[in-house]
């Protein structure tokens, strides 16, 4: 899962979530170490309206909690999810070491092209690499 501090660049950039069963997200008002959340037909559903979309909490006692619109709701893509959105940009993830603060760690990198050029983003989590290389994109087309 990606950080807090990077979903909310990649969503301050222009990303937008269109939420799906299995999206993760975070409320924007809580801590930015509450809870996960996952759409859930079962639990949480997103319910589109011509006002907006509204994630509508099923039945949970532990929350005073109804609803919350879409956009005080912090997505968190999955490492699947930030690949895909690379779309053709996408050229490979390799595993690689990186210098860090104990000395070289296990790290990835993940290849894209940008405008033509190859650029590479690494991180000891892929899912971050992913993320820093979908950041670079939506900034490009914004």
């Amino acid at each position: 899962m990606i950080s807090t501090e990077l979903a909310a660049r990649l969503r301050d950039a222009g990303l937008v979530w269109r939420p799906a069963d299995g999206d993760r997200f975070r409320i924007d008002a809580l801590e930015p170490t509450a809870d996960v959340f996952t759409v859930s037909t079962m639990t949480i559903e997103a319910h589109d309206y011509p006002t907006g979309t509204i994630l509508g909490f099923n039945g949970t006692t532990e929350w005073a909690l109804d609803s919350v619109a879409v956009e005080d709701a912090l997505w968190l893509p999955r490492e699947d999810q930030l690949r895909e959105l690379l779309r053709s940009t996408f050229r490979g993830l390799t595993r690689t070491t990186a210098q860090g603060p104990h000395g070289e760690e296990e790290a990835y990198e993940v290849e894209v092209e940008l405008l033509g050029e190859p650029r590479t983003f690494t991180d000891a989590d892929p899912a971050e690499a992913y993320g820093a290389a979908l950041l670079a994109l939506v900034e490009l087309s914004s």
